[in-house]
């Protein structure tokens, strides 16, 4: 699978990383596993027209010394669908775009 990792984040970054994401995004159903929402206007062609099986989302993992952010547009609904598919370039964009504006409001330098 595609994904963007940060790595050796330390105990303390950890701690205001998971305060970041605690406050900005979707809990999913595992600890440390979160769901940041594909907005609609950077659905990619294999989500438009699957309104059943949205809302859409990115995974992101944050793990002890480590971060994840998942390039694979997931379904809430849906987990065997042609509209779960990688990252088109705009959404994987989003993506680095918000990975970026956390580290850089958590002030953690990558």
């Amino acid at each position: 699978m595609r994904q963007y990792m940060i790595d050796e984040i330390s105990f303390l970054e950890h701690d205001n990383l998971d305060s970041y994401l605690k406050r900005t995004l979707k809990p999913g159903g595992l600890e440390g596993v979160y769901f940041l929402s594909v907005p609609p206007d950077l659905l990619g062609p294999e989500q438009i027209g699957h309104q059943d099986c949205g809302p859409f989302y990115f995974s992101v993992i944050l793990e002890q010394n480590s971060i994840r952010f998942e390039l694979l547009v997931r379904s809430a609904a849906n987990m065997h669908c042609s509209c779960i598919a990688q990252a088109t370039p705009a959404q994987r964009q989003f993506v680095l775009d918000f990975a970026d504006r956390m580290l850089t409001e958590e002030m953690i330098r990558a």
